[in-house]
């Protein structure tokens, strides 16, 4: 195979703070030169990489491919890089080690894939209700971490991951003896994305994710910026779509989750990095979540534990097994909650809208929508019936074959409110996003503000793009 993988030189522009034209958004835009000559023209990519997929093409990859500390890896505009992988064994479940950068540069018309030439067949099965291949884990995930200490490198800092308008999908192969056992021990499911570079940045804008096995994004450190994604069905058993640990600061909004195993966002500080961790999660819409973990007293929408901190304002709670839940164990005086809409079905995920294994003194903001009798303030979403299945009454775990394809995923739902919504007009907005990213221009984060309505969308069609 020729060696076509040079240098990707990355001229980044300086930065402006621009206002957008709705005060819900602040971009931060420049132009950037980014010098594509060396572009990746073999289809297959193997053993230690650098460059640029160029847009509109194909890649594929049947083995670990790793990209070094200080190369980049970039993708343009409507690249699919296929993982070939039967999620059998850690040597036929490939993996992408990215010690450098890794930026993905979709765009609304023209999206990027990080998933497995059978996705077709996978959601199609989904659909169907044959969850058994969807949980497979195909392939590794993206993992990125610094590189092992040499003598020419004593102190690596890993890269950036920078993903926009790009699906990442059917991750969780089993781990071997490559992947680094203090987070993989060998034989455990892979992530989607494993992010551990705590001075680094993570910037994941505008994507989705889909059918991991276990957690589909967990990150042990890093500036973070996941803004306005779409998370479903991710985790068999177990796995919540966004596990953010010690190390971890940023802001998480506008985000749509629905299916998730266990939570949807969990903060916690485990892992002692010595930076606490500290998220905002505002506007996010959370639906069907938490009753596919197998373990009792977890699962369900929200989660801040051991130490962690941060916001919890302007979200929507459907049907979540737990909705809100802030242990003993977390930094109880430094989370900050209200302004949420708690819906539930039945008694039992109304007794558990705040979850009872919180803290002593939680109580429900005074702001809260919120409501003892089940099937109050229902958000009024344009097409999805929050009432279309029936969860038994207690709630248990279940497979999640016992729940159709339309609880779990988007489908043909439109998660918009109506006009008419209790949530309309609810919104927290006199705070602001913690903003720790630092990368900028067409590599930085476009921040949307805490928005007016609750949840991902917003009546004035700002928030959520999907």
């Amino acid at each position: 195979m020729k060696k076509i993988f040079n240098q990707l030189l990355v001229i980044l522009g300086l930065s402006m703070a621009l206002s957008a034209c709705h005060k819900a958004e602040d971009a931060r835009i420049s132009p950037a030169l980014i010098v594509t000559a060396n572009g990746i023209k073999s289809d297959t990519l193997s053993g230690t990489v650098k460059g640029t997929m160029l847009a509109g093409k194909t890649y594929y990859f049947n083995k670990d491919i790793t990209v070094n500390d200080g190369d980049t890896l970039l993708m343009q505009a409507g690249v699919k890089l296929l993982a070939i992988g039967d999620g059998l064994t850690p040597e036929t479940s490939p993996e992408i080690f990215m010690h450098g950068t890794f930026i993905s540069l979709g765009t609304p018309a023209n999206p990027n894939y990080i998933t497995v030439p059978n996705a077709a067949d996978l959601h199609t099965q989904a659909t169907q209700q044959k969850y058994t291949n969807v949980f497979l884990g195909w392939w590794g995930g993206i993992t990125c971490t610094p590189a092992a200490a040499t003598s020419s490198n004593p102190s690596p800092k890993g890269g950036d991951l920078i993903l926009k308008w790009t699906h990442v999908e059917f991750s969780g192969g089993p781990a071997g003896a490559s992947d680094n056992q203090a987070f993989y021990t060998t034989g455990s499911p892979r992530y989607n994305v494993y992010f551990a570079n705590i001075t680094k940045n993570m910037i994941i804008e505008d994507c989705w994710f889909f059918g991991s096995k276990d957690d589909n994004i967990r990150t042990d450190g890093g500036k973070i910026s996941v803004m306005r994604n779409t998370f479903e069905l991710c985790g068999g058993v177990g796995g919540e779509f966004l596990n953010m640990k010690s190390g971890t600061v940023g802001d998480v909004a506008y985000n749509m989750c629905i299916g998730s195993a266990t939570n949807s966002l969990k903060v916690s500080d485990a892992g002692s990095t010595g930076t606490q961790a500290y998220v905002n999660l505002y506007n996010n819409t959370m639906v069907n979540g938490g009753y596919r973990q197998t373990k009792a007293g977890r699962g369900g929408a929200v989660d801040f534990e051991k130490l962690g901190k941060g916001n919890c304002y302007n979200n929507l709670f459907i049907n979540c097994r737990f909705s809100l839940r802030v242990t003993s164990d977390a930094d109880d005086p430094n989370v900050k909650y209200n302004n949420n809409l708690f819906y539930g079905q039945n008694s039992s995920i109304v007794g558990q809208f705040y979850s009872t294994d919180s803290y002593t003194g939680i109580k429900q903001g005074a702001n809260d929508i919120i409501s003892t009798t089940p099937k109050s303030n229902a958000p009024l979403f344009y097409g999805y019936d929050i009432d279309q299945f029936t969860y038994a009454n207690p709630t248990a775990p279940m497979t999640a074959s016992l729940q159709p394809y339309a609880v779990i995923a988007i489908g043909n739902g439109n998660f918009k409110i109506q006009g008419t919504s209790p949530a309309v007009g609810k919104g927290k907005v006199d705070f602001s996003p913690l903003g720790t990213v630092t990368s900028t221009g067409v590599y930085g984060t476009t921040i949307t503000l805490p928005g007016k309505d609750l949840g991902a969308y917003q009546t004035d069609g700002t928030g959520n793009q999907h």
